[in-house]
């Protein structure tokens, strides 16, 4: 294999953290690797919110059912799709693939640091995107996608491998 295939494989959701901070450097660099994401049209519709503020982080897992673990992060992500930089008609909804990818990016920029990450849902949900939009003060026409809680793992978390190989077709489908 490769360093790249050995980090995309070693990913996993980490939820418990220790209390050692994560350096602004290290969050700009993440930072960096999500917006290196592919991007229809080029039109790069992402918008990331840094969050370390001890108070917003607990704020924002005492308001999320689905990321409790945010207010024990050193940081959290919250990754946001930009209604101005999206395309028209179906085009406007390729937001959703584009800060996917980046979320992604992340996530595997955070396990090559030594860091781990779980990915949380806002998006679909009005509650959860209503919450996140309060707490942190989202102007109209930014949506948010996730919040991504991170820092060093508190534990050792066992992967599991997903490859399933009847879930392979090759030629079409048979």
């Amino acid at each position: 294999m490769n360093e790249t295939i050995d980090t995309i494989l070693d990913r996993k959701s980490v939820r418990k953290f220790t209390e050692t901070p994560i350096s602004k450097q290290q969050l700009t660099t993440l930072a960096r690797a999500a917006m290196a994401a592919p991007s229809a049209v080029n039109r790069q519709p992402w918008e990331i919110i840094i969050v370390t503020e001890q108070a917003l982080l607990k704020k924002l897992g005492a308001a999320l059912a689905h990321a409790k673990m945010t207010a024990g992060a050193a940081a959290a992500f919250v990754i946001c799709g930009n209604m101005e930089r999206t395309g028209e008609g179906a085009e406007r909804e390729l937001w959703v693939q584009d800060c996917c990818a980046a979320s992604e990016n992340l996530l595997i920029a955070v396990t090559s640091m030594g860091l781990g990450a779980v990915w949380t849902a806002a998006f679909p949900f009005e509650d959860r995107m209503a919450s996140v939009r309060q707490i942190l003060g989202l102007p109209e026409g930014i949506v948010p996608l996730n919040v991504i809680p991170m820092g060093y793992a508190a534990a050792e978390v066992q992967g599991h491998d997903k490859f399933d190989g009847t879930r392979l077709h090759w030629e079409g489908w048979k």
